[in-house]
């Protein structure tokens, strides 16, 4: 039998979305927002000269800054002023975190509440300053390297860091109003955008490769089949979840019982989401992007051997991005779930899994059941990221038809379409509470 939720659920139409004005300011004011990001991806920094970037980002598409511009939502190659995209932010969100859970006095902020949370919050915008300046500066000395800068010296190094930074921190505020304002996570939106944007000169180069003779006729069918396989297989884990049995005991209250009911504690197979990958990709990219700008990028030097050994498809960059991955899926999936905390919450409230006593032994009891959840999704995470990785590199495939791509569109867009719909039925409680109050004063009045 459907609960009411999922009955109210079903009837979700067009209609329901017409009536719920709310629901379609929040979508109109994210959209415009992201129509801003995309515009501001097509302004060019100063002091660049177009000709000779055009070469470079030729020459370096296939690799490391392939990726970055991918995320950047094609800003790279244009070198437009929001070239370093919302990774920076990213890389600041993932030291907080960790942090957070090695110093005693931030761990205390993150368990203060809100007031905590901007704390943290505060933090995090200082060390995306830090980051962005950094990272700016590298590809400023860069761009003078390899001869990109019209004008090179301390002008255009600070007008660059100024730009660069300016560009990441007016995306990030972005994405906080789209969060607090509009629908759906305002940071992973971004990326969304930047991604599906790509996506169709992707396709138009895949064709054109198959026209050119360049790829097989067959590659490229195996390659649409293998993006739909890989969406599908994205959705069944994404909604896969391990529902654990809660019991809460009868209790009398005068002449009448209540309690007695039976719950369930739902624990996703993937708690952590798309956020490992998106961590994994964002550390990566750092020492990588500030190798393929430097001078000395070549085939000698340090940076030279970054490059080399980090370059799309290398062991160890293949590697590396698993044991992130896999990092990330269990630190992640430690933040947002507390044993210890839910086990405290379910012996408050007077709750209990059946064969498990309340307290400590539910505590390990979830944290079991969690770690091999988390190890299951750690698998799937790597290889949906990592098997077409190993393919666009031997094969020579456009990246934008990688795991990481895919796994964050389809991932971005159920979350985006469940808060829609969470939207819409808290617009149809309120017209039946609405209604009900009103019914109500009708009966009054007669």
């Amino acid at each position: 039998m459907a609960s009411a939720a999922e009955q109210m659920a079903q009837n979700l139409s067009w209609s329901a979305f017409g009536k719920a004005k709310e629901l379609q300011s929040r979508i109109l004011f994210a959209l415009g927002l992201l129509v801003i990001y995309r515009l501001g991806t097509y302004i060019p920094m100063p002091g660049i000269d177009p000709v000779q970037l055009a070469r470079f980002i030729e020459q370096t598409q296939s690799g490391i800054l392939g990726i970055f511009n991918m995320f950047a939502g094609g800003a790279v190659s244009r070198m437009a002023i929001f070239a370093l995209g919302i990774m920076p932010y990213i890389s600041a969100s993932i030291i907080m975190q960790l942090m957070s859970s090695m110093i005693p006095s931030l761990e205390a902020l993150k368990k203060d509440g809100e007031a905590g949370r901007r704390k943290i919050n505060q933090y995090t915008r200082y060390g995306t300053v830090v980051l962005a300046a950094v990272q700016a500066y590298g590809i400023a000395v860069g761009l003078e390297g390899q001869g990109l800068a019209l004008d090179p010296g301390w002008y255009f190094r600070a007008s660059t860091v100024i730009t660069l930074v300016g560009g990441t921190m007016f995306l990030m505020w972005l994405g906080e109003q789209i969060t607090a304002r509009g629908i759906g996570n305002g940071i992973s939106l971004i990326i969304y955008v930047g991604i599906v944007a790509t996506m169709p000169s992707a396709l138009a180069q895949l064709f054109e490769l198959g026209r050119t003779g360049q790829l097989a006729a067959g590659i490229i069918v195996a390659v649409i089949v293998g993006a739909v396989a890989v969406i599908a297989a994205v959705v069944y884990i994404e909604r896969a979840q391990r529902r654990i049995l809660v019991q809460y005991p009868k209790r009398q209250v005068g002449q009448k019982m209540y309690g007695g009911e039976n719950s369930f504690l739902p624990l996703k197979v993937n708690t952590a989401g798309v956020i490992p990958p998106i961590f994994a990709s964002s550390l990566l990219l750092l020492p990588a992007t500030v190798a393929g700008f430097s001078a000395d990028g070549g085939a000698g030097g340090i940076m030279g051997y970054v490059s080399a050994y980090l370059g799309r498809g290398q062991p160890l960059y293949l590697v590396m991005f698993v044991a992130l991955i896999v990092f990330f899926a269990f630190f992640y999936t430690s933040v947002v779930f507390n044993p210890d905390d839910v086990a405290d919450n379910l012996k408050k409230n007077g709750g209990y899994v059946p064969g498990i006593r309340p307290g400590a032994k539910t505590s390990q009891y979830l944290d079991y059941v969690l770690t091999r959840l988390t190890l299951v999704g750690a698998i799937y995470l790597s290889v949906i990221c990592v098997m077409p990785e190993i393919l666009i590199s031997n094969v020579g495939i456009p990246f934008y038809f990688g795991g990481t791509s895919l796994l964050i569109v389809v991932s971005v867009t159920m979350d985006t379409v469940t808060q829609v719909q969470s939207h819409l039925l808290a617009h149809q409680y309120e017209g039946l509470i609405e209604r009900s109050r009103l019914g109500r004063r009708g009966k009054r009045k007669k």
